[in-house]
């Protein structure tokens, strides 16, 4: 279970999460729907604790991760794709989905188990793997952020904006990857953040729309 619980984050003084509350229970699909600027981005990166609240709990499975910098947040299991990729241009687009697990500390048997089952789930990495990442387009870097990803995110996984910036086979494509999930990994919880609720409608259980940094509905 993944728990935002009254959680408030400040941004150079100004308050932009105001008490957020929701949850994502194991094996759940939840969307974040907002406009931009309504606090989507700002939810995950508190999440990741790139943000530190001012106020609040967050929570996974029960363990209070306040304390837990960001740079280990990736070993609890939490797997994220921000929505402006950032890939290391100069490395291949398979040295860019081991590296977070790398950096966990993985054995190579479970690097090479956990990169095979990304393959499995978007075959399309398969063929991009030895190139570099720098030489992809946009939509193609959104599904090597995916990738990489779900190498790490054993709990859960958090997607900001996946769909945007997308050509309409590719958001096809996306959409499917995102289906197969609920069969690959049933146990981990899934949030995604998203401008406009049709993108997802058929993706997630429920849904959580934020305005003005407060959850107006769910």
């Amino acid at each position: 279970m993944l728990r935002l619980e009254n959680v408030s984050v400040d941004i150079a003084g100004a308050p932009v999460l105001r008490g957020v509350s929701l949850q994502v229970p194991p094996g759940g699909r939840v969307a974040l729907i907002g406009r931009n600027g309504a606090g989507k981005t700002t939810t995950l990166r508190a999440l990741m604790g790139l943000l530190p609240p001012r106020g609040g709990s967050i929570k996974l499975d029960g363990m209070e991760c306040a304390a837990v910098p960001a740079h280990r947040r990736a070993g609890l299991g939490i797997g994220y794709a921000p929505e402006e990729r950032r890939l290391f241009g100069s490395f291949t687009v398979r040295e860019n989905l081991l590296l977070p697990a790398q950096v966990i500390g993985l054995s190579q048997a479970e690097l090479a188990r956990r990169l095979e089952a990304v393959f499995d789930l978007l075959p399309e990495l398969r063929d991009f793997a030895p190139r570099r990442a720098a030489g992809l387009s946009g939509g193609q870097g959104k599904m090597v952020a995916l990738g990489r990803a779900l190498m790490v995110g054993t709990r859960a996984v958090l997607l900001d904006e996946p769909f945007q910036g997308l050509a309409p086979a590719l958001a096809l494509r996306y959409a499917e990857a995102l289906g197969r999930l609920r069969t690959a990994l049933p146990d981990v919880a899934i949030l995604i953040t998203e401008s406009s609720p049709e993108l997802l409608r058929s993706l997630v259980d429920s849904t959580f729309v934020i305005e003005r940094g407060e959850i107006a509905a769910a």
